[in-house]
């Protein structure tokens, strides 16, 4: 069989950048790949989209939209009629020449929000305002989803299990004050019902880094609605402030589309085998469909659940949220050591893999893996926990 073969499309340094690209399995004719694939690069015109750079990969069941434009996030998805994402009340993907993060006190970020998954950070990634140790505005969740990639390359490999790889570098760099790059692959398999992101971070500066990091998994319907469910094997939980308190008890399953729902999130910490590998799923009422996320805590150590069950036409949404801190206040963070230090020139890594089920034994087969990890009763915290939530 043939080697992998690697596509170079934007590469700033070289001043080389490719407006449209297309591979299949056309293109590789003594391959017996198991399905029919393609890897499709293109521009987006029109409204706030124009100028967004698209690339969407086909594995032959299931679809993934990435947006080089906005950081590598995820913009949505399908796998065999499956929609993966949600209905934004925003006609994205939104260019981020139009999201001016500090807007409205700093939340600015909410005008481009509309992916499927979308990362947090990198310097910071909860709530506007000033740090008082740096002195810096730091706007809501961070500048890296508003961040255009400067280098993009996809890669196959003709070989079982013949991965699709597409693979992006994204800088959040200012002078005096942060140099940290993203270099992300996101990677799935033909007829695979999976796919990875396989982050590094990387420290481009002589002196140590901060970093928060938060992994903004949105899901809607199918796989949300009334009755749904998510399941994790929970060690500790609190809800995030008096309104989530609220709902405490039925943190855990969702209500249909409300009109005037106000957002609940609750925090976590997970148990995890012994290699720290843990999974979260979100199925609906019958146990018919639903989504894993497995991720490591090592890398990835706190877990939100973001429920805003509002009515459709205002983001009727859940977030299954792996991150390294939890999304308060920065300074908040720092004082409880949950920032991430990265040393001058260092790498951090995160992995994060989805899956989607689509019968009842695959959903029973992963609630078993939760259950077997859930070797104590979860801590559930009526109130918010005073070292988790800032008040």
């Amino acid at each position: 069989m043939a080697d992998t073969q690697r596509w170079l499309l934007t590469d700033v340094l070289a001043d080389l950048w490719t407006e449209r690209f297309h591979v299949s399995s056309g293109d590789f004719p003594t391959t017996p790949f198991p399905a029919s694939w393609f890897v499709n690069k293109r521009t987006l015109r029109g409204g706030r989209r124009d100028g967004v750079e698209l690339v969407e990969v086909h594995n032959g069941a299931l679809t993934v939209c990435i947006l080089p434009t906005r950081g590598m996030g995820l913009w949505r998805g399908e796998y065999r009629g499956l929609r993966l994402g949600w209905q934004a009340p925003i006609r994205g993907p939104v260019h981020p020449q139009w999201v001016n993060l500090l807007d409205r006190g700093g939340l600015g970020w909410l005008d481009g929000f509309d992916e499927w998954i979308c990362r947090c950070g990198l310097h910071s990634n909860g709530p506007p305002g000033h740090d008082p140790q740096t002195g810096e505005f730091l706007p809501l969740h961070g500048r890296i989803a508003n961040q255009p990639a400067h280098y993009l390359a996809v890669q196959v490999n003709p070989q079982p299990p013949y991965c699709l790889e597409v693979h992006g570098r994204v800088q959040e760099t200012t002078l005096f004050f942060t140099h940290l790059e993203l270099r992300s692959t996101i990677r799935t398999a033909v007829a695979a019902n999976w796919l990875e992101i396989d982050d590094e971070i990387v420290n481009l500066s002589s002196k140590p880094a901060e970093l928060e990091l938060l992994y903004h998994c949105n899901f809607g319907p199918p796989f949300l609605g009334n009755g749904s469910r998510i399941v994790a094997p929970v060690r500790e939980l609190a809800p995030r402030n008096a309104r989530a308190a609220e709902g405490v008890a039925n943190w855990d399953t969702y209500t249909g589309p409300t009109a005037g729902f106000v957002e609940q999130v609750y925090f976590t910490e997970l148990l995890a085998d012994s290699d720290g590998s843990t999974l979260a799923v979100l199925h609906d009422s019958n146990e018919a469909r639903g989504v894993a996320l497995r991720f490591r805590i090592t890398q990835l150590p706190r877990f939100i659940v973001w429920k805003n069950t509002a009515a459709v036409e205002d983001g009727y949404v859940t977030g299954l949220e792996p991150a390294t801190n939890f999304p308060n206040f920065k300074s908040f963070e720092r004082q409880h050591g949950r920032v991430i230090q990265v040393p001058p020139h260092g790498r951090y890594r995160t992995w994060l893999r989805v899956e989607v089920l689509e019968t009842r034994d695959a959903i029973r087969s992963v609630l078993t893996e939760i259950h077997r990890l859930q070797s104590s009763p979860p801590v559930i915290h009526a109130q918010p926990h005073p070292d988790w939530c800032q008040m």
